[in-house]
């Protein structure tokens, strides 16, 4: 039997590259591109490498197409995109287009380069002691250095007021970088053809496509990161009598330097948000105090009133600190249930369980209680031990579920009673003495009080990351007590605090100590 060899076609097709995490649309833009690839007579194939959201990386999507050849040959198409060799690259998220530069998908004679300029923050930048959060202007720039052409623009924000998804925008921006040679007609029969949230998508396949056109004329400055706003914004609805005692509380806030109404504005809504109006009355009381110490230094160096901003912005972190209550106020929000939702374009008829992961101890509990019963129950071992069986474990918990959902309720209403409990009593007295500290240091130098505010960046979150952070913050106080009256204190303050923020595990910040205990 005789058979006759395939013949191959060795002609490069085009390969693209899509990078997204879960939610964000990756899936329906690769069906959308290779739809495409089709209607206009081409060969397309597409290949997926799931990633697990954000703790092992996005999901890579590859496509290659290629017009056919009337010689009848065969294509030859890759299932990997291969470094050197993409022609399009596309990032559903900021840092995911850094990514692709490191891996080597995005070179400059070849690559167009197109990624929604907001950011959806990674694993690895929440568990960082400090701020973890990558810096968008070095993406931009590296970006502009290793692309032939580099798009990128808020996509979200044109998918959130179309009412449609990320990858309809996203599917815009290719259409206006000409990097695929087909028409733009071409593009919409795509997304029409679906025949599923057909408008909303054409809604923001237009919106991006202009904004694309525009960002090819004039590209625009890497996007600055949130310095506060509106505060009536960031706030829930608080009735009328809560809508006018807010009111005489904005009133108090933009009597507060001009320099720190962006933070003040940020930090007021935190705490009422966190608790109540008063609560907010007792925030300005305290940032108010700061102010009116900083006034009072004549140094040209206090023109931007660093003392007050760091006040305002320290001071509602301390203030709306992270406990039980807290969170099941935030996990059981119907604007979270919303917020999924829109993530992952949840369809009419659809109905979308959320699964928290939630391992709380006994001293959460002990702190959540009336703060008598809660020192009882910590001052009784035995009891302690037969309670840490039933609670100190791990939990998975469905939200969406009545079971799940109106303990969580119940929880969160809780919050009334917030100022009764034990966790807010410790943290009221550590305010306190933080505060105290800080106070008496800025009316002698004003560069140790600001260092001294700067320095509950170390406590957050709750569990073992609050325990960890606030020893090391209280470490951090001791020793400045001890450096106090030195021309050079704020500056050792300084060099511990960013020692304490630099790793998880304490050894520079152990090792900053031990050279400022050598001098002292």
């Amino acid at each position: 039997m005789v058979t006759s060899a395939v013949r191959l076609d060795t002609r490069r097709p085009t390969a693209i590259a899509v990078l997204a995490m879960g939610g964000q649309g990756g899936g329906v833009l690769v069906d959308w591109i290779v739809a495409l690839a089709e209607s206009q007579g081409h060969v397309a194939q597409a290949t997926s490498v799931p990633g697990v959201a954000q703790r092992t990386g996005a999901t890579i999507y590859y496509v290659e197409t290629i017009a056919p050849d009337d010689s009848g040959r065969r294509p030859v198409l890759s299932l990997m995109p291969v470094p050197g060799e993409v022609d399009i690259v596309i990032g559903a998220e900021l840092m995911e287009a850094g990514r692709a530069i490191q891996r080597g998908l995005v070179t400059p004679d070849r690559t167009t380069l197109i990624a929604s300029s907001h950011r959806a923050y990674a694993v690895s930048e929440k568990v960082v002691p400090g701020d973890g959060a990558g810096d968008p202007a070095k993406v931009f720039e590296a970006a502009q250095a290793a692309s032939k052409q580099f798009l990128a623009f808020d996509m979200a924000t044109i998918a959130e007021e179309t009412e449609s998804v990320v990858s309809a925008a996203l599917f815009g921006a290719l259409a206006a970088s000409g990097a695929l040679p087909y028409p733009r007609a071409a593009y919409e029969a795509t997304i029409r053809a679906t025949g599923l949230g057909v408008e909303a998508s054409l809604r923001a396949f237009d919106r991006a496509h202009e904004a694309a056109e525009n960002e090819r004329r004039t590209p625009t400055a890497p996007p600055a990161r949130p310095t506060g706003g509106s505060v009536k914004k960031k706030l829930p609805a608080l009735g009328p009598v809560g809508d006018a005692w807010f009111d005489t509380l904005v009133e108090r806030a933009r009597k507060l330097p001009a320099a720190a109404h962006g933070m003040v504005a940020a930090g007021l809504a935190r705490v009422v948000d966190f608790q109540d109006v008063a609560y907010g009355r007792e925030y300005l009381d305290r940032v108010e105090a700061f102010a009116a110490i900083e006034r009072q230094s004549a140094s040209p160096a206090n023109a931007m009133f660093p003392l007050t901003c760091a006040a305002a912005k320290h001071i509602a972190r301390a203030m709306a600190y992270d406990d039980v209550i807290r969170v099941a106020d935030l996990k059981t929000r119907g604007s979270r249930f919303e917020r999924v939702r829109n993530e992952i374009a949840l369809r009419p008829g659809q109905i979308a369980y959320t699964t928290e992961f939630m391992h709380p101890r006994m001293e959460e509990v002990c702190g959540t209680l009336p703060a008598g019963i809660g020192l009882w129950l910590e001052s009784s071992p035995r009891m302690l031990g037969v309670l840490r069986r039933f609670v100190d474990r791990g939990r998975r918990v469905q939200t969406g579920t009545i079971g799940w959902f109106l303990p969580l309720y119940f929880l969160a209403g809780w919050r009334r009673f917030r100022r009764g409990t034990l966790r807010h009593r410790r943290e009221a007295a550590h305010i306190v003495a933080w505060l105290d500290q800080a106070a008496t240091a800025a009316k002698r130098d004003i560069a140790l009080g600001v260092e001294l505010l700067e320095a509950r960046r170390l406590v957050k979150g709750y569990s073992d990351t609050h325990d960890a952070g606030a020893g090391r913050f209280s470490q951090l106080m001791t020793m400045a007590r001890r450096l106090e009256g030195r021309a050079d204190a704020a500056d050792w303050v300084r060099r511990l605090r960013q020692s304490a923020l630099a790793d998880a595990g304490g050894r520079a910040f152990a090792d900053t100590i031990k050279t400022v205990e050598s001098f002292l």
